[in-house]
């Protein structure tokens, strides 16, 4: 199975690369299942209905979030509605939504999509890693689903290191997100798991973090009250990973680094 996950896309420049480049993509690389973290597309804070729908019609089998996830009030309803959208799993017990969900591909494969948020220097969820013991326990890899793909939103590189290695050889993929700056520590691991401690932003990287680079120095400089954050308007650079699995043991045999217009080098996946 070709799985490809793309990591925060940062307001309407980051949306724009993904309905210009996905369809293509799905058809170009015959992908089985897309997954995009939209924490940051509605102008770098959170998703609304709008924007959910119209990354699901131009390819998102899934959108995973993270600590932004319910900064547009309408998420807190309309997430219920939205079987694609997935926050993380370890929100206290109540919380709107879903923290993982079944992607069911066209070929008839099952994947299980989950999303966790890290706790060192975020906020004080409960703990990812007893949370994702549970899902992946009650949904085993080769058994209930044929992939197991895990956003894993965090600051800290250790602590996504910790899940990669603790879930090793029992999911497909666990891939960070957050920082959205691409990290080059693609690999796979010893036990068959696909590992990458950030798949980095798809947004414009003209700029601090996707936004516009005036507003952070300033604050930088002078640590006062100024204006808000704007998006940094320009070309996005499309970021994540491509992944294969084996279709028997659903583990990861081999990972690609995908980086696709805007500023940064470019990189596709070798043979597809």
């Amino acid at each position: 199975m070709r799985i490809l996950f793309l990591g925060d896309i940062v307001g309407r420049p980051g949306r724009d690369a993904f309905v210009k480049h996905v369809p293509g993509l799905r058809k170009n690389w015959q992908l089985d299942c897309v997954i995009v973290n939209g924490e940051n597309a509605a102008n770098g804070f959170g998703i609304t209905e709008t924007i959910y729908h119209d990354l699901v019609n131009a390819g998102a089998d899934a959108i995973t979030l993270g600590n932004h996830s319910f900064d547009q009030r309408e998420a807190l309803v309309f997430i219920e509605r939205a079987e694609r959208l997935i926050r993380p799993l370890n929100y206290p017990k109540g919380t709107a939504g879903r923290g993982a969900a079944m992607v069911h591909t066209h070929k008839g494969a099952n994947v299980l999509v989950i999303n966790a948020m890290g706790r060192l220097y975020m906020d004080a969820l409960d703990c990812p890693f007893q949370a994702l013991e549970r899902e992946i326990s009650a949904c085993p890899l080769g058994l209930a689903a044929d992939a197991i793909i895990v956003d894993f939103h965090a600051e800290a590189t250790s602590e996504k290191q910790a899940a990669g290695h603790m879930f090793d050889g029992r999911v497909s993929l666990v891939v960070g997100t957050h920082t959205h700056v691409p990290t080059a520590d693609h690999q796979i691991l010893p036990n068959g798991t696909a590992y990458q401690s950030d798949a980095g932003m798809s947004g414009n990287y003209n700029s601090i973090l996707g936004m516009d680079k005036h507003e952070p120095m300033r604050r930088w400089l002078q640590k006062t009250p100024g204006s808000r954050l704007e998006i940094a308007e320009g070309e996005a650079t499309l970021c994540g990973l491509a992944i294969e699995t084996d279709d028997k043991t659903g583990l990861a045999l081999n990972i690609h680094p995908i980086r696709i217009g805007g500023s940064l080098s470019q990189v596709m996946p070798v043979g597809w």
